[in-house]
C-alpha cells in the first residue's frame, strides 16, 4: 500500500540556527536509506511551507508512521506530520 505523508517543519519552536548542515545531512542519509530499501518511493519539498511530501510503501498506516518517525528531524521533534493517509488507485484509468 502507498501512503502520503506531509511533514511540517516546526520553525516556531526551533530557530534557524538549530537546522544545522549536519542534521540536514543525517536526514538526507536516512531518506536515501529508505529509498534504497524501497519503503520511500518519492519525496518532494513543499512550496506552501517548510516541509516535505513523502510517498511511502508500507503494509499499514502504523508502518508508514514508524517510517516517518525514523527520520532524524522527527526523532528530535523538529517536524510533525499533519497528514498521513493511505492512497488508492485512481479509478478513471481502469476498464470502462
Amino acid at each position: 500500500m502507498q501512503f502520503l505523508v506531509l511533514t511540517r517543519r516546526r520553525m516556531e519552536a526551533y530557530p534557524a540556527e538549530q537546522w544545522t548542515p549536519e542534521l540536514i545531512a543525517a536526514e538526507s542519509q536516512r531518506v536515501r536509506e529508505m529509498y534504497v530499501s524501497g519503503s520511500l518511493r518519492s519525496i518532494w519539498r513543499r512550496k506552501d511551507m517548510p516541509g516535505a511530501a513523502i510517498l511511502f510503501e508500507a503494509a499499514s498506516e502504523d508502518e508508514a508512521r514508524a517510517l516517518a518517525s525514523s527520520l532524524p528531524l522527527a526523532q528530535r521533534g523538529m517536524i510533525e506530520f499533519p497528514l498521513i493517509t493511505q492512497l488508492e488507485p485512481y479509478p478513471g484509468f481502469g476498464p470502462r
